[in-house]
């Protein structure tokens, strides 16, 4: 297989073979014809479409992660959305891969920082899209809800033409997200990896799910199982 071949293919997580998946993705792209535009379409389905969930990233249960999975609950998170949108472009034909980073967030709620005992989401994640010739990078986190409540602005905004990235600092200037460590590009979700990572970086939650389950339970959507 090319290199640019598997990353047109259906793989455990981004599983657009399953019917809704797929069928999903051509219904947003009714109509449109260049693959700019249908990315644009994806991403922007794909961010406010989906809510945004933090407590929902439990590597622990691969279904978390998977695309098909993420369409049908209507929520998820940084990897999780990632995915879903990574595997909507391959379903209409364009290129995609995951990238995988570490950042700071400089906003996050208190709780969400005392849960995991620290301000570092390890293991964040965004889609690389293959238009004109060039990969460029996609974040569709944040739905617009969420950066209402958060004040998570400036919200990230994608052209298909330049890189959509959160800002280093919001609107009123102050620090907001910060990029510290890059674990590169991948072809499927790394899991074992993202395990691994989570297993060291977040000893006490990450090992504790009655701890996760509670904290979900107030913020609304984990699930332990399929």
């Amino acid at each position: 297989m090319g290199d640019m071949e598997q990353y047109l293919q259906p793989t455990e997580f981004l599983d657009f073979h399953k019917k809704k998946v797929k069928d999903k993705a051509l219904e947003i792209t009714k109509d449109i014809e260049s693959n700019k535009d249908k990315a644009v379409a994806l991403f922007y389905w794909v961010r406010d479409e989906i809510k945004y969930n933090a407590y929902s990233y439990y590597p622990k249960v691969k279904a978390n992660l998977k695309a098909s999975v993420t369409l049908r609950r209507k929520n998820g998170f940084c990897m999780s959305k990632a995915t879903l949108l990574s595997t909507f472009a391959r379903a209409v034909g364009i290129p995609a891969r995951i990238h995988m980073v570490d950042i700071i967030n400089h906003k996050i709620s208190q709780r969400l920082r005392d849960l995991m005992g620290t301000a570092a989401f390890y293991c964040h994640a965004y889609s690389e899209l293959y238009l004109n010739g060039k990969w460029v990078k996609a974040t569709p986190v944040f739905d617009k809800n969420t950066c209402i409540k958060g004040d998570f602005f400036p919200m990230i905004e994608f052209d298909g033409e330049n890189d959509a990235l959160f800002s280093e600092v919001d609107t009123k200037g102050n620090k907001f997200i910060e990029y510290i460590g890059d674990w590169g590009v991948y072809a499927d979700v790394p899991i074992d990896k993202i395990d691994q990572i989570f297993t060291k970086e977040y000893p006490e939650w990450y090992n504790n799910p009655d701890l996760l389950l509670a904290n979900s339970m107030k913020k609304g959507s984990l699930k332990l199982n399929k």
